[in-house]
């Protein structure tokens, strides 16, 4: 695939039992990471530290205001999770993160992570497992959006003090789940996915 511009797309926070889903789509020019000047290597967001991503998001962010990218998150909350399906959610952010950076005339190159797929009217895409490790383009979605997803859940976490959002991010740990035994749930958490616990 050899258009003028690449867009990578990630989602962020399929298993979390509390919070939205995220899902970014990242565009640039494939010679955009020829003059990256970060000492940190760019990769998956998982293998980042939070100051690594961080450092990361600032410098993306910094490229996009002058120009040299652009990228958008979309996210969908519990209660739609909740409503239709985790994927039929993922669907809908990965399309709106989409639309908001790339026109239908646009000729792109669009890369996805995993079992993600983009519009049929999107020609010229490819699914790669392992993608935010195997290309850059998808390794800057998968940032974005992890940086992104988890400012938002350190913002809930001011509100709903109880739950620990700001160490575990909306994902069941331990103390998450007796969190939730205590206190019960909040407009945050997934029911969908608290199945099988017993909370007031």
């Amino acid at each position: 695939m050899t258009n003028e511009y690449i867009v990578g797309i990630d989602e962020v926070g399929r298993g979390p039992i509390a919070g939205p889903v995220a899902v970014c789509s990242f565009k640039c020019k494939p010679d955009f990471f020829d003059s990256i000047s970060l000492n940190t290597p760019l990769r998956d967001s998982k293998k980042l530290s939070k100051n690594q991503r961080e450092e990361w998001f600032v410098y993306l962010q910094q490229e996009k205001e002058k120009g040299n990218c652009d990228f958008a998150v979309s996210m969908v909350s519990a209660e739609w999770i909740d409503k239709v399906g985790i994927v039929r959610v993922i669907t809908k952010a990965l399309n709106a993160s989409l639309v908001k950076i790339v026109d239908e005339r646009d000729e792109v190159s669009v890369y996805l992570d995993g079992g993600l797929k983009a519009p049929e009217q999107f020609k010229h895409q490819q699914t790669i497992i392992k993608g935010d490790v195997l290309h850059p383009v998808i390794s800057c979605a998968s940032i974005v959006a992890k940086v992104t997803r988890d400012k938002l859940m350190y913002d809930y976490a001011k509100e709903y003090s109880e739950y620990g959002f700001e160490n575990h991010v909306g994902y069941g740990t331990k103390a998450h789940y007796e969190a939730i035994k205590k206190h019960g749930v909040t407009v945050l958490h997934r029911k969908t996915f608290l199945k099988n616990i017993n909370y007031s």
